[in-house]
């Protein structure tokens, strides 16, 4: 872990000096969609690389369907032209703790609800559109890995344990339409 510190401290450093630096803000409007709130920022490490860490929080449940969880999903981005215009590849890496069930997937995910957390990474690719002076739009599409541990439940509030489980996922790992502000 200290490692990993030690990364995020030179990439901050990097910011701080950077003479191309440039920062937004942004949120992707799919998750909006899915009542979950984000929020990203992606600063710029240099004329073609960036890092962008988003958020994403959806505590709500509606009748015995829920969705709740919460995410953070760092990435580093390289630009094919320059940062913020046009295509893009990352490398994100994500966490998440979850609590869902009661929606219409499956029968069982209907029936049943799941509560965990889960760890991965993974490749992206995206590009950005110039739609504004300080606004652009983002089309982003992600495969890779998670490692999932969870335990099912009843979808009853105080129901037992019905199996506990830690298993492997490789597929999509991340999807945005995301609507982005450039601060400078």
């Amino acid at each position: 872990m200290n490692k990993f510190y030690f990364v995020l401290a030179i990439l901050l450093a990097s910011v701080h000096t950077s003479r191309a630096q440039r920062w937004a803000v942004k949120s992707n409007l799919l998750y909006d969609a899915a009542t979950t709130v984000n929020l990203g920022v992606e600063a710029a490490l240099g004329r073609r690389v960036t890092l962008d860490v988003s958020g994403n929080y959806n505590p709500w449940k509606f009748g015995d369907a829920r969705l709740k969880h919460w995410l953070v999903q760092p990435e580093v981005r390289y630009w094919l032209c320059e940062s913020f215009n046009g295509h893009f590849f990352g490398l994100h890496a994500h966490y998440a703790e979850y609590n869902a069930g009661g929606i219409d997937f499956s029968t069982d995910f209907r029936r049943n609800r799941y509560q965990g957390h889960l760890y991965g990474a993974g490749l992206s690719y995206g590009y950005q559109w110039l739609i504004g002076r300080r606004w652009n739009l983002e089309a982003t599409v992600g495969i890779g890995y998670a490692r999932l541990w969870d335990r099912k439940y009843p979808i009853a509030e105080c129901g037992e344990v019905i199996r506990t489980r830690s298993r492997n996922y490789f597929g999509p790992t991340k999807i945005g339409l995301t609507l982005i502000f450039i601060i400078k």
